[in-house]
């Protein structure tokens, strides 16, 4: 197997990637999707290896070796929950790596660094795979732009002002996993009919749901079901930014983390799969009400077996966004390879409360028309 890219620094704690025609760190270039030097602008080829599969990795093989590793774990491993300093070869200053950052810059003179062993550590499970930032940070911002202009609630100082703060463009962890399931499901099947009800002398139709008893069996395969592997962050804004391309994933190296924050995984990865878990149920449940089909569905119970799981540890690129409006903070959250964007903002309480009063309005002018 041939030897990583880039330059070993500190003892073999940091990893820097060193231009070869000036000297100075490179970076990983959006546009050109190669390592480029931000100062005489050599570029260079990332380099991946061909021996290198993204394939799916066997989740319970896996767990038992996770096991192995946390009973043999020794005092002097790296820990994702602990602190390290890597010395800046830029500089020389220490920069303090703590929890799950594993990718950053130096605060004194800004070159890139990198914590070593971290991602590719004997007793962590590796990146399997990396997608490439491939929207740049003035894009980010324009997308950002419209979609503070399509916040119809939000309130005007908001929209006229827009956010301001930093971008950051981070690598997070991301487990996927597929399963082959198997539910039996029991319900009731609710259909509509019609009677005709005498009152008063008057007539009117009345609906009524006549129910019966249903039951059946459902298979289904899930592939890539995603789940955050980052504590912190909100799992439901993160949902919000699929699909993610993954067919462009890239075989991990180091090379494409360059100039970008990186965290490595919080959440282990059983834990990933219960919530997985709740998404394939969601799903699960969805599917048995179109199989039982009618106009109005009950489900009393669903058993699923889980067979043939699967995995893969990946990192996906975002740009996140943190900005503070009448003293509390938002995040947002850009998909760097799509450019959704999702994320946290102020809503004006006036225009909320003037939509309700005019929907209010016409609902109490209809109503009076038909009298």
């Amino acid at each position: 197997m041939s030897e990583k890219p880039g330059e070993s620094v500190d003892g073999g704690k940091g990893r820097i990637f060193p231009c070869e025609q000036c000297g100075a760190d490179l970076e990983f270039h959006i546009g050109q999707q190669e390592m480029k030097c931000p100062y005489c602008g050599f570029q260079k080829q990332i380099e991946l290896s061909e021996e290198v599969d993204i394939t799916e990795q066997d989740f319970h093989g896996m767990l038992a070796k996770s096991r192995e590793w946390q009973e043999q774990a020794a005092e002097d491993d790296v820990e994702q929950s602990g602190q390290s300093e890597v010395r800046c070869v830029g500089c020389g200053s220490n920069v303090v790596f703590i929890g799950p950052l594993t990718s950053s810059e130096c605060p004194y003179c800004g070159s890139p660094i990198q914590r070593d062993k971290i991602h590719d550590s004997p007793k962590r499970i590796p990146v399997h795979g990396v997608l490439p930032f491939q929207i740049e940070k003035e894009k980010a911002r324009l997308n950002l732009s419209d979609w503070i202009r399509s916040r119809w609630f939000a309130p005007n100082e908001f929209l006229q002002r827009g956010v301001d703060g930093r971008f950051n463009g981070v690598y997070l962890p991301f487990w996927t996993y597929d399963s082959l399931t198997f539910s039996r499901y029991w319900g009731e099947r609710g259909d509509h009919y019609w009677v005709t009800v005498t009152d008063n002398n008057q007539t009117r139709q009345e609906r009524r749901t006549a129910w019966s008893s249903v039951s059946g069996s459902h298979q289904r395969f899930f592939d890539d079901v995603l789940v955050l592997g980052a504590k912190n962050l909100r799992n439901d804004l993160m949902q919000e930014l699929e699909p993610w391309p993954l067919e462009q994933l890239q075989p991990f190296t180091q090379q494409l983390l360059a100039g970008f924050l990186a965290r490595t995984y919080e959440i282990e990865l059983d834990e990933g799969f219960k919530v997985a878990k709740q998404r394939i149920n969601n799903s699960i449940a969805a599917d048995v009400r179109g199989l039982i089909g009618g106009d109005e569905q009950r489900i009393s119970e669903i058993k699923t077996r889980y067979d043939a799981i699967t995995f893969k540890h990946l990192l996906l690129p975002v740009w996140l966004l943190a900005y503070r409006y009448h003293d509390r903070t938002y995040q947002v959250f850009i998909n760097a390879v799509t450019g959704e964007v999702q994320g946290e903002r102020p809503y004006s309480v006036w225009k909320i409360t003037l939509t309700v009063l005019v929907a209010l309005a016409v609902i109490g002018g209809i109503i009076y028309m038909q009298k």
